[in-house]
């Protein structure tokens, strides 16, 4: 047989934590994508600080941050070159780069609903030489969808099994679920469960001076308040029908201060803010995924085994990581939006209505060519 040539396309991502740009290189040439490098780019610290205060920023000023979007993409186009740099590869051979840019509002519950992700595409092509896919977002959004979450539709391409029913859970700052039924006759879905590791990194940055709880030693150090963790878990969020996302605009500090937190121990609160991650996400899928068999965990929040351990003790189903299904949990969500950038150059739809409350299946993103001299 003729050796396929490769279908190359680079996916960025940049979460709530900003702990770094997830940067990789994925060959979609045969039906199961291969990973061939990746890498975490680190943001600089004063533009990290910058793109936190620019959450403070209201919705009518957003048009102020235009210095920070050619910042943003000028970091962004550091990563692809340097994740190439760690190849054979060049620009040319690149179809695409899919970025999902760094996300500073999400509103997809008002009346004139809206989400904002930054990174100049225009910039990050021409710094890079690559065609961009980018606001991925928009367009599911103008269906009347939530415009979130986005990537179960990547999962459902990947993780999906004919002999168990499956649900993939990605926990970055938002934690989010996606059902994979092994009935094909039945529907995919997912939405976002709430908080993942955006609740524990403002309050281990608040009393530790560190950016995360690394594998979760602040957590295990104290002991969850069961009433804190059962008032928390009535926030209306939780009870909520899906479809439904959620962001950092929501689950934040002023958010967390409405409660009464005055005399507790401060690794007691990290151990109940813990437990929230979990207890919500296992929540979500005992009511929304009843017959679920095994659940597959994705995003940094694998990374605290306090997390992960407790989990595990609130279900009966296997809890593993997608590394199982042979995709590390690092780098699941940037290859997703390559993916999408893919489904993007081919006209292909990526959203999942069923997930994000579209009207209809539609593609995602906008593609920015590089102006080439």
């Amino acid at each position: 047989m003729p050796l396929l040539s490769p279908e190359l396309y680079i996916g960025l991502m940049s979460g709530t934590s900003m702990d770094g740009i997830d940067a990789v290189l994925v060959d979609f040439s045969r039906p199961q994508p291969k990973l061939i490098q990746s890498l975490s780019h680190p943001w600089p610290a004063d533009v990290r600080h910058d793109l936190i205060e620019a959450r403070k920023i209201p919705d009518d000023k957003l048009s102020s941050l235009n210095a920070l979007d050619i910042q943003t993409a000028e970091i962004f186009a550091e990563a692809c070159l340097k994740l190439l740099a760690t190849t054979s590869y060049k620009a040319i051979d690149i179809k695409a780069v899919g970025n999902h840019g760094q996300t500073i509002r999400h509103r997809p519950e008002i009346e004139n609903p809206f989400s904002l992700q930054i990174g100049n595409a225009q910039v990050l092509a021409d710094l890079t030489g690559i065609d961009v896919v980018s606001d991925f977002r928009t367009a599911d959004i103008e269906s009347g969808g939530q415009g979130a979450p986005l990537v179960p539709a990547f999962h459902q391409t990947m993780f999906s099994c004919e002999k168990t029913n499956r649900v993939i859970v990605n926990i970055g700052g938002i934690a989010n679920i996606t059902v994979l039924p092994k009935d094909k006759n039945q529907t995919v879905t997912g939405f976002d469960c709430g908080p993942g590791n955006t609740l524990m990194d403002i309050w281990v940055q608040q009393h530790k001076q560190q950016h995360y709880d690394a594998n979760g030693d602040f957590a295990a150090s104290g002991k969850t308040n069961v009433s804190l963790l059962a008032h928390l878990l009535m926030d209306n969020y939780f009870q909520l029908a899906p479809p439904k996302s959620t962001g950092f605009e929501y689950f934040n500090l002023d958010w967390l201060n409405t409660y009464d937190l005055n005399d507790m121990n401060n690794a007691d609160i990290q151990s109940t803010l813990c437990d929230l991650t979990a207890t919500s996400i296992i929540r979500a899928i005992n009511q929304y995924a009843v017959a679920t068999d095994e659940i597959f965990i994705c995003g940094g929040g694998v990374h605290n085994k306090t997390l992960m351990q407790k989990l595990q003790t609130l279900t009966t189903c296997s809890v593993s990581t997608t590394e199982k299904l042979n995709i590390h949990p690092d780098w699941v969500e940037a290859m997703a939006f390559a993916w999408l950038a893919r489904q993007n150059t081919h006209q292909q739809y990526g959203n999942l209505p069923s997930v994000t409350g579209a009207d209809e299946s539609v593609v995602l993103g906008k593609l920015t060519p590089a102006h080439i001299e």
